[in-house]
């Protein structure tokens, strides 16, 4: 067990004092598809002391060409993400404590949990949770580290508050439409140089190296061998991280009830219902419709052209549609809500 971290011990920039640090550290990463499974097993071989990972899905299929930590099982029996990549990681080092939350990314969910983290992975698939974790961090004082890819390409950007521009510096507002996995497809490389990136700055901020710090916004093309930087001003009036910060996506953060989710067809609605609902009940009124799977966290059957999962904490996707009035409509139908 003393050789475990040795080749990272002698490396001259972290050496046994960083080694020290990094086993101190509390890392969050948020999202555990492409880029959250690679940093999580990066960061758990590295020697972390305590990963916290938060995600709403499940393993499907389509995930295990670029989502290392998934296996045919995990996407046969509809795992939730975090659960998987939990049963993965704890067989990795058993010297680091693992919580894993089976849940949306939300100012709610999320305020505690970078509040207790010295350092975020944002691996996420939506710039909404990317604008609540830029306010959250920056009214925490929590170092992140931006992250996002999609066929070829890939960025990063690393945020210091008090330090660093932060991402509302470089988006005023949450952007548009544009280029997604499911749209524009992706490969697995482009991940792991993305996320390469962004391991090597946690491992920068976990071990106090504050010069070394990327303090450029950074994008590539693995296929068009292209790389740029672009230095970011930090705004003084940026509602973010300026001299009077309001932090404006926290305030208008109240959480939706339906949302359409980044680029997949796919609706998620929220209902106290849905939490409330007795689950062997709710399992014999699906089967009246189709085959029902079922595991400790959730349920799927499959109805007309839709697939719908109802989560036990009170969520549903409706896979099939990006009409969110169309997934009430079919939602409702099912359970009879």
């Amino acid at each position: 067990m003393h050789e475990r971290y040795s080749r990272q011990i002698r490396y001259q920039n972290i050496g046994q004092a960083g080694q020290d640090r990094i086993r101190k550290s509390h890392v969050l990463i948020v999202g555990a598809g492409a880029l959250g499974t690679a940093a999580a097993e990066g960061l758990v071989r590295a020697g972390v002391g305590v990963l916290s990972i938060i995600d709403r899905d499940y393993v499907e299929w389509s995930n295990l060409q670029r989502q290392q930590l998934y296996t045919e099982e995990d996407a046969e029996k509809r795992l939730p993400k975090a659960v998987a990549a939990k049963e993965r990681l704890s067989k990795m080092n058993r010297d680091v404590r693992l919580h894993t939350y089976v849940s949306d990314g939300t100012a709610e969910t999320l305020k505690p949990l970078i509040e207790e983290a010295d350092a975020v992975v944002d691996a996420t698939d939506n710039f909404e949770t990317r604008m609540i974790i830029n306010d959250l961090a920056q009214a925490a004082g929590t170092p992140w580290v931006y992250g996002a890819c999609v066929s070829s390409q890939g960025m990063y950007m690393t945020i210091v508050p008090g330090s660093t521009p932060c991402l509302a510096c470089l988006f005023e507002d949450i952007p548009i439409g544009g280029a997604t996995c499911d749209t524009s497809g992706i490969i697995s490389p482009a991940v792991q140089m993305v996320s390469a990136y962004q391991q090597a700055e946690i491992l920068k901020i976990l071990t106090d190296q504050k010069e070394a710090i990327q303090t450029a916004f950074v994008t590539f093309d693995l296929w068009a061998n292209t790389h740029f930087e672009m230095q970011i001003d930090r705004h003084k009036n940026c509602p973010s991280c300026g001299q009077a910060p309001v932090y404006p996506f926290l305030q208008n953060s109240k959480q939706k009830k339906a949302d359409v989710l980044c680029g997949r067809e796919t609706v998620q609605i929220r209902s106290d219902m849905l939490k409330h609902l007795p689950k062997q009940e709710l399992i014999e009124k699906l089967a009246g419709i189709g085959k029902v799977d079922a595991n400790d966290y959730l349920l799927h059957v499959a109805y007309e052209a839709f697939r719908i999962v109802i989560f036990h904490d009170g969520r549903a996707l409706v896979h099939g549609t990006s009409d969110i009035k169309e997934a009430n409509s079919v939602l409702a139908r099912v359970i009879g809500m």
